[in-house]
């Protein structure tokens, strides 16, 4: 009778242990959050077109 009982339990244990494995490992994956980079915008821009305009009528005013 014991022959049985250990048959048993054997039987039991290695039909549990092989349900735990039976999806397999899979690797988590992580998604990496998007990066937004900012550009900073120059300060000169806005200055630049003034400068263009006085430098064309200094260009105009000493050609005359």
């Amino acid at each position: 009778m014991t022959m049985k009982k250990l048959a048993t339990i054997a039987l039991a244990l290695g039909l549990s242990a092989s349900t735990a494995f039976a999806g397999g490992y899979t690797a988590p994956v992580v998604e990496a959050e998007p990066v937004v980079v900012k550009q900073s915008s120059s300060s000169n821009a806005g200055i630049l077109i003034p400068a263009l305009l006085l430098v064309g009528i200094a260009v105009a005013a000493s050609s005359n």
